[in-house]
């Protein structure tokens, strides 16, 4: 029956899977952070997302119809959202990242992609899900609002980086 409770609760495995258990980890250009901001970012990134990915749809007309062909698949940006702390570490290491890969005043350019990846954790620690982010660099990194008025709260910044695809990674469970 479509309205059992018991129904449902017996597919609902693990009790579902929860958005609060989760990791991202990438590695930062030696030149971008000489601290250690790679281990630091696992601890301080409040905000991510499983990817997603779109398949274009081509359309062809045939004697007053449109058909429908499968495209290619495109990726949409990844955002992420870093809790600031006093060293700055991360910020500085995405903003010597992105002057890396084009600076202010010289406009020369060092492409420098590299693989990170985002993991969803199960409520006993394992691993549920994992996807890595092939050749992923910064394109925009927020301005950090500052306010005298701002009590009993804590920096953040958004990070939005790009890739050229993700890879879901099997990670043995069932």
């Amino acid at each position: 029956m479509a309205f059992s409770v018991n129904e449902f609760r017996s597919q609902m495995v693990g009790d579902g899977a929860r958005p609060n258990l989760f990791e991202v980890s990438m590695p930062f250009p030696v030149f971008s952070a000489p601290g250690n901001a790679q281990t630091k970012l696992t601890f301080m990134c409040k905000t991510a997302q499983l990817p997603g990915a779109t398949i274009g749809s081509v359309p062809v007309q045939y004697f007053g119809r449109e058909l429908k062909f499968a495209g290619n698949r495109t990726f949409a940006d990844w955002t992420i959202n870093v809790i600031n702390d006093e060293d700055f570490i991360i910020r500085n290491a995405f903003e010597r990242w992105m002057n890396g890969i084009n600076s202010h005043n010289l406009n020369v350019r060092n492409p420098l992609a590299l693989d990170g990846d985002v993991r969803q954790f199960g409520k006993t620690g394992n691993t549920l899900k994992r996807y890595k982010f092939v050749g992923l660099y910064p394109t925009d990194l927020s301005p950090i609002d500052v306010d005298w008025g701002a009590n009993d709260t804590i920096e953040e910044f958004t990070v939005t980086l790009s890739y050229q695809w993700w890879e879901s990674v099997e990670t043995g469970v069932v």
